[in-house]
């Protein structure tokens, strides 16, 4: 069962009302604007699920992914990528995320596709 999300995205405003949003679900919500301190932060906090921008500056939110599903102590972390670009659901796909959802998106959608990984 998911119950610790961890959230990565470089807007502010998104990652706040996101978070704000989830933890009204019940998550327990850890939010990270600053992509290059993710991977230690994924391995200190042990999320049930990442959700993660791909448009990011200094370290994409694809190479992350990659980074992760290589590495077998973060492999098995389900990952929902999200953006507002036309190749992200590719992209999300094409690094081995679990889903993706566009921006923006529906608070209600978000929490299917999470209940949809448990």
């Amino acid at each position: 069962m998911i119950k610790k999300i961890l959230i990565c995205d470089d807007d502010e405003g998104i990652l706040d009302i996101t978070g704000l949003l989830l933890e009204s679900y019940g998550y327990q919500v850890t939010l990270e604007p600053d992509s290059s301190l993710l991977i230690p932060r994924i391995r200190s906090e042990k999320p049930d699920l990442l959700i993660i921008d791909i448009w990011m500056p200094i370290l994409m939110g694809d190479e992350i992914v990659r980074i992760l599903k290589k590495d077998e102590e973060t492999a098995g972390i389900p990952v929902i990528m999200f953006s507002a670009s036309r190749e992200s659901k590719r992209i999300a796909s094409e690094v081995g995320a679990d889903d993706y959802i566009a921006k923006p998106f529906n608070i209600e959608d978000l929490t299917n596709k999470i209940r949809a990984l448990e």
